[in-house]
């Protein structure tokens, strides 16, 4: 059989891999996928016989690299016919029958159809080099999304690389001893107080493994995702580890919308233990645990409160640290309620620029709306309430029966002499949790 030499091959290889961070089998596929492509382009522009040259035409050739001889051949399954009509497909029966006595119609021989090196081409050898540069980074991110796709979700030691636009590149690991592969840190996905200088070092949140051949880094990472806060506390609280306390809800808001406002986050807690204090237990003697947290995150303000499987209790927990007066479940479909608090509580309640509601709303998926307990009119929001829901029903009914809207009758205010007064209250939807719930 003939063959085409490659001079250090061998060498090519082995620093191939060491540079790409590749297994030399890897980079074998992605030699042999090349030189195919090279076979191709130089078949192409020979243009022998008029043949016509379809997408899949070149399907049945193939690669065979000789490490030890340091070269390679073209082999083609070819399929014995009695007529050949084409050279690159068929052989004739007759031909195969001189050399295999056995041979049959219909089976399938390789070939050796390797050509003269001379022949070869320097255009098909510049294409070889093209493609093989392209198939070395398809190798790579085939390896990385085997190698991570399993770690979505899981949080990652990196260090920093580099800034590219508004994100940071970071260097990421799967593990002791695996070679690091890059990873993005979008802007969104930043904390405000960290200091990504070079080679500082942070836990990241493996958010995505992006498939496909997208340029860049294929590796989503976050530092702003309550994922993060999820797997610091697990780690740091040895009763969540041994799932005596549990993680119920996380609310966070890594990058508040102004520059006011530092980033602050709420977790509920839970315990079936009698004897445990699950909030206790995740601060920590003299806060030494959510210490450790707050460390990692840069200062981040952590609210640890107790959930309950009542809405009124967990609603006012919530809203830590402001003292709640009471919860009022006006509309449960709706998931709504009023929350009464005297006048020197509001603005805790509500939080700097609304966070403290919006996290409260967020955590327990109810629409939270903060009032002042002095003057608040319970005859009057009930009717109010009452009326939202009789109309909300008969609109209900309407789409059920298929009938038309009715007119609807306008109900007068009644309270002219607080017309002018101030509104001293903050309503807020936030109805989806961040953390997933899970209630067992």
């Amino acid at each position: 059989m003939s063959m085409v030499s490659l001079p250090g091959l061998r060498d090519l290889i082995e620093n191939i891999s060491k540079e790409r961070n590749l297994p030399k089998q890897a980079v074998q596929t992605a030699l042999r996928e090349a030189l195919l492509k090279g076979y191709e382009r130089y078949r192409r522009t020979q243009r022998l016989d008029g043949v016509h040259f379809t997408d899949d035409y070149f399907d049945n050739f193939e690669i065979e690299l000789d490490i030890e001889e340091e070269g390679y051949r073209v082999l083609a399954t070819k399929t014995i016919v009695e007529e050949v009509t084409n050279p690159d497909h068929h052989i004739a029966l007759q031909e195969v029958l001189e050399v295999a006595s056995e041979a049959q119609l219909n089976d399938t021989v390789f070939l050796d159809v390797t050509p003269d090196k001379n022949e070869f081409g320097r255009m098909a050898a510049i294409q070889t080099k093209q493609v093989l540069a392209q198939k070395l980074r398809d190798q790579q991110r085939k390896m990385i999304q085997e190698e991570f796709q399993d770690l979505e979700g899981e949080v990652l030691q990196a260090r920093v690389l580099r800034f590219e636009r508004q994100s940071v590149i970071l260097a990421v690991s799967s593990g002791f001893g695996r070679p690091e592969v890059e990873a993005e840190l979008p802007k969104r996905e930043q904390l405000p107080n960290d200091n990504y200088r070079a080679n500082a070092t942070f836990k990241v949140y493996l958010k995505r493994v992006c498939e496909g051949s997208t340029r860049g880094p294929q590796l989503l990472v976050s530092r702003a995702d309550a994922g993060l806060v999820v797997y610091l506390f697990e780690n740091e609280v040895p009763e969540i580890e041994d799932e005596i306390v549990r993680i119920v809800a996380v609310a966070r808001e890594a990058n508040p919308p102004s520059r006011h406002v530092g980033p602050r986050t709420k977790i509920a807690v839970d315990t079936l233990e009698r004897d445990v204090d699950p909030v206790g237990a995740c601060i920590g003697a003299r806060g030494s645990r959510i210490q450790v947290v707050v460390n990692e995150l840069r200062g981040e303000k952590i609210d640890v409160i107790r959930w309950s499987p009542d809405p009124s209790i967990y609603i006012a927990n919530s809203l830590s640290p402001a003292r709640v007066d009471e919860v009022r479940l006006i509309d449960p479909e709706e998931r709504r309620s009023h929350i009464l608090v005297s006048e020197d509580q509001l603005s805790l309640a509500i939080g700097k620029e609304g966070q403290n509601v919006r996290l409260a709303a967020r955590l327990t998926g109810w629409k939270i709306d903060i009032k002042d307990t002095g003057k608040y009119d319970h005859a009057e929001e009930d009717s109010k309430v009452a009326a939202e829901v009789s109309h909300r029903q008969a609109l209900a009914e309407q789409e059920e029966n298929g009938t038309e809207e009715p007119e609807l009758e306008v109900i007068e205010n009644t309270f002219d002499e607080n017309f002018d007064e101030p509104d001293d209250s903050l309503e807020v939807d936030e109805s989806e949790t961040e953390y997933p719930v899970e209630l067992t």
